[in-house]
């Protein structure tokens, strides 16, 4: 008697009496059990959040895939129309030379017919410096109209206008 009288007297047999009390309640009420389940469903929302989240990865990778394609293509008919243009300035060129020519020839056989009673020598000087000198005009005229910055600039302004006509 008494030892159970010393025991009554001791505080950590009320303390460890306390917390049986609490530890039986929590077991009464089932804790555990609504601890468990509260953590199964916080679970559940954690994997559908990691579905959701590799769901938009997959979405947003054959997005960027798409884009890629797209830049690809759109980088390939950019050189596609470059070289395109490069041609077209080249044909332009090559034109404005042989009307240039053909003008260059009107005028030379003009001079002639005006100048014919003259001497051959006269004319022979004449259509020399002509020739020539429509020669240097030409090239004047072709490096003043296209010359490397106009040709760019012609470029430039081309690729610019890309995202406007592929679209």
């Amino acid at each position: 008697m008494e030892f159970i009288k010393h025991i009554l007297k001791e505080e950590d047999f009320w303390e460890g009496l306390g917390l049986l009390i609490v530890i039986a309640f929590f077991l009464w009420w089932r804790v555990p059990a609504f601890l468990a389940a509260a953590l199964d469903r916080r679970a559940e929302a954690i994997v559908k959040e990691l579905e959701q989240a590799s769901q938009i990865r997959k979405e947003a990778e054959r997005v960027l895939l798409e884009y890629r394609q797209k830049a690809t293509e759109a980088k390939s008919e950019a050189e596609h129309i470059l070289r395109e243009t490069k041609e077209e300035a080249a044909r332009y060129a090559a034109e404005a030379r042989a009307q240039l020519q053909a003008q260059m020839e009107r005028r030379a056989k003009m001079a002639e017919q005006q100048i014919a009673q003259a001497e051959a020598r006269a004319v022979a000087e004449i259509r020399e410096a002509a020739a020539n000198a429509a020669a240097a005009a030409a090239e004047k005229l072709i490096a003043a109209h296209l010359d490397d910055t106009k040709s760019r600039a012609l470029i430039d302004s081309s690729i610019k206008d890309l995202g406007t006509k592929l679209n």
